[in-house]
């Protein structure tokens, strides 16, 4: 009998936990070539939501750890290893010095300094997501606070102005986390951004990507007259999607809540995959095409993967995850494939 009720009780428990509410966001990760932007729609969304964490598109620190080479790999390496340079920290007190910070930066919220030095633990642990969530404060606050010794100490320490590529510091400041995700974290009193990309397919993608534009470029030399108008209407079909595409990115000032469409998604599919209606011409790299699509799917899977198990285990019900545009559809469709998992774009709550 008491196996029994133990059982029942795992169950029960197991079940409840199992629970992940997801709101996915679209978005773009340089929101600087737009006009002025109008995110309160989305803030007071997620105000509503009431997550209790927010996953963004970086690799875990394990992750970071275990993935030799991928796009960005050697950026992350060269801050690294500026950083050690600017101040090593031993990796055995990384974990030790980063609990020690955080507890400080709680007890001294308006303590600017402290949060620099969490930025750089968390650099050092490779944790860029969590890094970059300290520095985004300390740069939001030298905006609109100036102070000439902190940020004298700020480009000692981190050297922001030698961060310029990859998922650097510099692109952060005009990111979606600078402009979405990071201030209704601090608003909601959110210590961390939990990490949900997945990276161990990208060697296959960009394989995938050489073999299918090498095939591609032969394919339109050698395509005859009846079949170079079918390609080239193709062409023009995506290139006229491209066009509304860039005329919206000019015009909006909702541009999120558009890349969240049906209609953008499908766009900005067709840059990466073209038109599936192109897939049976004679002689189109079929097999390379759908390689890059596997992988690509690939990609998304562990991405939803990374977000389901990850929230599980930190216990959290509700959960925004935010994600580069031509991520949302696959990404919604692979989570409305997943048990006791509930997912809505941005556009689906009101």
């Amino acid at each position: 009998m008491k196996h029994f009720i133990f059982i029942i009780f795992f169950i029960s428990i197991n079940t409840y936990a199992q629970q992940v509410d997801v709101m996915l966001i679209g978005v773009s990760h340089n929101y600087s070539k737009y006009p002025a932007q109008d995110f309160s729609g989305i803030h007071n969304k997620i105000r509503k939501f009431q997550p209790d964490a927010f996953f963004g598109e970086f690799l875990s620190k394990e992750d970071e750890r275990l993935v030799m080479d991928y796009w960005c790999k050697q950026d992350n390496i060269n801050r690294l290893n500026m950083l050690r340079n600017n101040r090593n920290i031993a990796a055995a007190l990384l974990p030790g010095t980063i609990d020690s910070l955080r507890k400080l930066s709680l007890s001294k919220p308006q303590d600017y300094r402290l949060k620099t030095d969490l930025a750089h633990a968390y650099y050092l642990d490779q944790d860029v997501a969590n890094g970059h969530y300290q520095f985004w404060q300390v740069f939001i606050y030298l905006q609109q606070t100036p102070d000439a010794e902190l940020e004298n100490y700020v480009n000692k320490l981190l050297r922001p102005q030698l961060d310029t590529t990859g998922r650097s510091m510099k692109r952060l400041k005009t990111s979606e986390y600078a402009l979405i995700a990071f201030p209704m974290m601090r608003e909601m009193g959110m210590q961390e951004l939990l990490s949900m990309d997945c990276q161990d397919y990208d060697l296959n993608w960009g394989a995938s990507w050489v073999a299918f534009d090498t095939k591609f470029n032969v394919f339109k030399k050698d395509t005859n007259t009846a079949l170079r108008a079918e390609l080239q209407s193709g062409l023009d079909k995506i290139n006229a999607g491209y066009d509304k595409y860039a005329n919206i990115e000019k015009t909006s000032k909702n541009v999120t809540e558009w890349l969240n469409t049906d209609e953008a998604s499908a766009i900005s599919a067709s840059g990466d995959f073209y038109l599936a209606e192109l897939y049976d011409m004679e002689n189109f790299p079929k097999e390379e095409m759908l390689s890059k699509i596997h992988w690509w799917i690939m990609r998304n899977k562990g991405m939803c993967e990374n977000v389901v198990n990850r929230a599980r285990k930190e216990g959290a019900k509700r959960v925004v995850v935010l994600a580069g545009a031509n991520h949302g559809k696959y990404m919604q469709d692979i989570f409305n494939t997943m048990p006791n998992v509930r997912v809505r774009n941005i556009n689906e709550f009101k």
